[in-house]
């Protein structure tokens, strides 16, 4: 292995290495693998283009434009043309891809679900950093400065995780900086000679006895080769090996991220952050607008994600299975036939920049219709977007059951299952005791659970004297549930974690859920939801009627009328009722009279606009100037890789063109013709060596590029013609010398294989004529003007690279 090769190797260590910091913030480890692939890659990229050679601009736009083709397969295959190349589409859904990431990178907990936004920003962030620690190591042949990447790359790890990455991180990371140091160094005195030391003595040898050579010749190759895969091995193998990574590197449970029909999970969503920034917007921006056939939608809460663990530190959802939507969903858990039920219908539509994993349904849906790439998960009742998908301008409809349970039913209801009672009573070990001896101070008399939890949210609406107040530090831990009730100051999170933790206690089966109030009445009959309908709410298990919401955040949301104290025994008043549906299947849209607000039907104002479906926020997408710099973009970076193709060819064109008739015009075209022989011979391979004689290197090109007959004649042809130019006194003007500088390049053509005749014309070697021109230009640019204070043609010189003069 070379030097370059060793240094090669030791730079895609060392970013693997850094990156491993990253691996403790994710769930699944699946990444880790796209980026030890890609990272392998990229470095094998750049090491066959600097063995070319290629300038070492060249060969870093050549690593970076082959990552971004694997970057298109792995993440957005469907779109890119030919399921390799990145074209609109594909850049669209990469934009969409990262917008959604940075979004969930904001609302969920440490360590966060492998979704693939989250997937895309990780493994472009390392693979970037990799080609920037590649160029500054290898290309650029200055490994010091790549440390400054590997140090962002920890850097962001350690500010990310709590607490930090943790000095075990930055010892690896470390490590592979100075394995780095160490095989650029080695590389750097391996270039002035034998390196001396590490060499065994010979048997019977003397200490003045001559040193053996082979052994000492062959040392630093050793070492370079062990420091190399030293360093990929522990890349790969200690990660994996950690206790921090949740099952170690090949654990590949995603988060809802298969495909087919298997199973797949989602994980803990911590909706605190995202919550109260959207109740502390300074616009209350739409987020989704809806038309329902319920006479009434003060109890329609759009439901995103039910948070059903508590474990002291916070409330978040269980990491469940999920499956493929049913066509019709399950009936509700614990719901009885005996308790009324309505079923409506509703369309949504959400905002084109609103960009959620969970699907708003209201709470139980029974059926949804939806386009995209969305799983079920069955205890929840919630979809979830798969691969990617989210809500963002997404057009829906859902039916769902409006649940009127009486208060007799509610004090009557049975003991919960042993299961379910034991699942959604869990309160941990560090729960104050204030919150249990609290609850029973306010519920004392209280004649059955139900009783109890409607004093539990009246005490918290309207009798403890709590205040609702967006801007408290947000928290769901034990911490901040103790907090809550000395200080008496929040929001909707404290109150629905607070009532949940406190029913918890007492026996009464409880989780959090996190969604939407209805929203706000338009006078087109639609609702539109915005931010700051944002809203937290308990829901509390009653066996017979399933999972209940109420309402303890005051000036919140609306008391559902069986929570109300002064709701009558008996059934709900009929004008609170929503109508029930005629058929038992819901309608793909409601109709005009069900979707139209009362007074505007009086007046005849409902047409065939309030009979269409989900109205609301419409997204016409990026505007036309995007559009059009997105395609020149995309044209850009296709034609890039033919630049040298079709410089070649307009060269070979002008070269062997016909001139003028004077003889300094057939001694330009002579010369023309010869240097297109070299830069064909060059193309296939034989480097041009300028020191020779035209004679000298016909012959060279004819014993190198195995030519035969025709074509080597022409070559000496040629040749002579050249000869005649530069020392005859008066040169003989030969004809058909363009001919035969085609007939040599058909010969050298025929005895490659397919790879070098692809390789010849893609990437012609000769084409780094052009780079030598243009950095001949600048130079002379450069002088003309006296900018050497800059040191500007210092990088202009680094393209310089001229192969080596070689002997035939």
């Amino acid at each position: 292995m070379s030097g370059r090769g060793r240094l090669t190797l030791c730079a895609s260590a060392a970013t693997l290495m850094a990156a491993g910091a990253l691996l403790p913030l994710i769930e699944s480890a699946s990444w880790y693998l796209q980026v030890v692939l890609l990272v392998s890659v990229q470095a094998g990229v750049g090491a066959i283009a600097r063995r070319v050679p290629l300038a070492r601009v060249l060969t870093v736009v050549v690593q970076a434009l082959v990552t971004l083709v694997l970057l298109t397969m792995m993440f957005t295959m469907d779109e890119a043309l030919g399921g390799v190349l990145p074209g609109p589409d594909a850049l669209r859904e990469f934009n969409g891809l990262l917008t959604t990431g940075a979004d969930e990178v904001g609302r969920y907990a440490i360590p966060a679900p492998a979704t693939d936004g989250i997937k895309l920003m990780l493994v472009a962030g390392v693979v970037l950093i990799a080609l920037a620690v590649d160029a500054l190591a290898v290309t650029f042949r200055s490994a010091a400065p790549a440390g400054l990447p590997l140090l962002a790359l920890y850097s962001v790890a350690a500010g990310l995780s709590p607490g930090g990455a943790g000095w075990g991180w930055f010892l690896l990371a470390a490590c592979g900086y100075l394995l780095l140091l160490l095989s650029e160094g080695r590389d750097r005195l391996s270039q002035w000679g034998r390196v001396f030391g590490g060499a065994p003595r010979a048997a019977g040898r003397t200490a003045a006895g001559p040193a053996p050579t082979g052994g000492s010749a062959h040392a630093p190759v050793r070492t370079g080769r062990r420091i190399g895969v030293a360093a990929l091995g522990i890349a790969l193998v200690v990660p994996a090996m950690l206790p921090a990574l949740d099952g170690g590197l090949l654990n590949t449970a995603g988060s809802g991220g298969g495909a087919g029909t298997g199973g797949g999970t989602i994980s803990a969503v911590n909706p605190l952050v995202s919550l109260q920034n959207s109740l502390n917007e300074p616009e209350d921006r739409e987020v989704l607008r809806y038309r329902t056939n319920a006479d009434r939608t003060q109890d329609l809460y759009l439901r995103i994600v039910a948070l059903d663990q508590f474990d002291g530190a916070a409330w978040k959802s269980s990491e469940r299975r999920i499956n493929d939507v049913p066509e019709r969903l399950p009936s509700p858990p614990g719901l009885s036939p005996d308790v009324r039920a309505t079923e409506i219908n509703s369309n949504v539509s959400a905002a084109g920049w609103y960009s959620q994993t969970y699907l708003p349904l209201p709470y139980p849906a029974t059926k949804v219709d939806v386009d995209g790439r969305w799983r079920y998960e069955p205890t929840g009742r919630t979809l979830v977007g798969d691969r990617g998908q989210t809500t963002r301008g997404a057009r829906y409809s859902v039916s769902s059951l409006i649940v009127q349970p009486t208060s007799e039913q509610l004090s009557a209801a049975a003991p919960a299952p042993s299961g379910l009672l034991r699942e959604y009573t869990k309160v941990p070990d560090s729960l104050p005791d204030v919150v249990r001896s609290t609850a029973l101070d306010v519920t004392q008399g209280a004649a059955n659970d139900y009783e109890r939890a409607v004093r539990l949210q009246d005490w918290f609406a309207a009798d403890g004297g709590f205040t609702y107040d967006t801007q408290v530090r947000s928290g769901s831990g034990t911490a901040a549930i103790s907090r809550f009730l000395r200080d008496k100051e929040g929001f909707c999170v404290h109150f629905a974690f607070s009532m949940a933790a406190m029913a918890r206690a007492m026996g009464i089966p409880a989780r959090v859920a996190v969604g939407f109030t209805p929203g706000t009445s338009q006078p087109d009959g639609s609702m539109s939801v915005g931010l700051r309908d944002a809203h937290a709410w308990p829901e509390l298990y009653f066996e017979g009627v399933g999972w209940t919401r109420f309402e303890p955040t005051p000036s919140r949301g609306s008391v559902p009328d069986y929570a109300r104290a002064d709701t009558p025994s008996g059934r709900a008043s009929d004008a609170a009722r929503p109508r029930p549906s005629t058929s038992v299947a819901p309608s793909a849209a409601p109709s005009v009279s069900e979707s139209c607000p009362a007074d505007l039907r009086k007046q005849g104002e409902c047409g065939a606009t309030a009979a269409q479906g989900g109205a609301g926020p419409t997204d016409t997408g990026p505007p036309v100037e995007t559009v059009i710099g997105i395609g020149l973009a995309v044209l850009l970076a296709a034609l890039l890789p033919l630049l040298p193709l079709l410089w070649r060819t307009r060269v070979r064109a002008r070269r062997l063109g016909s001139g003028g008739r004077t003889p300094a015009d057939a001694d330009a075209r002579t010369l023309a013709a010869w240097r297109e022989i070299t830069d064909s011979a060059w193309d296939y391979g034989i480097a041009p060596d300028e020191s020779q004689t035209p004679r000298k290197a016909a012959a060279r090109i004819v014993r190198l590029g195995g030519l035969e007959g025709t074509p080597a004649e022409a070559v000496h042809r040629v040749a002579g013609a050249v000869e005649q130019v530069l020392y005859a006194p008066r040169p003989q003007a030969l004809s058909g010398l363009a001919e035969d500088a085609q007939r040599v390049r058909a010969g050298l053509r025929a005895v490659v294989g397919r790879v070098a005749r692809l390789r010849a014309v893609l990437a012609p070697r000769s084409a780094v004529r052009v780079v030598w021109e243009l950095s001949e230009q600048w130079n002379a640019l450069v002088n003309r003007w006296g900018t050497r204070r800059w040191n500007l043609e210092r990088w202009p010189l680094a393209l310089r690279r001229r192969p080596f003069r070689q002997r035939g």
